[in-house]
């Protein structure tokens, strides 16, 4: 929706995110760690809004489902895993940079799998 507030707009996509992280050591002639991984699938919704010219600068919100796990990895078990899911709400702020029509640089703060995200912008 464009036009919000004269020069603002209203944009809705979807959202994955996925990080993973494992430690291990010897342990009592054997090895022993965890793993740790994180899944959140939902939706954000956005307002974006001209602050500074030629960036596109955004906040908005993330709805969605997180699902965490935990488990022991290596060759001495001590018996233990964890799991929980559970809904996840979420704001967000960031901006866009274009250097083209269709490519551009972008970061974020706020949470989701990640407290600051930087990446490539892509318009389709």
């Amino acid at each position: 929706m464009d036009d919000v507030l004269d020069v603002g707009s209203i944009g809705v996509g979807g959202y994955i995110g996925y990080t993973s992280a494992s430690w291990e050591t010897n342990w009592l002639g054997g090895s022993y760690g965890w793993k740790y991984t994180n899944f959140i699938l939902g939706v954000r919704g956005s307002f974006h809004y001209p602050l500074v010219d030629n960036i596109d600068t955004y906040a908005g919100v993330l709805l969605g489902y997180n699902v965490v796990s935990a488990k022991e990895i290596g060759t001495v078990p001590i018996g233990y895993s964890a799991s929980a899911s559970a809904p996840i709400f979420s704001g967000y702020v960031g901006a866009r940079y274009y250097f083209n029509e269709k490519f551009g640089a972008m970061a974020e703060l706020g949470t989701g799998i990640a407290y600051f995200n930087l990446g490539l912008a892509v318009k389709l």
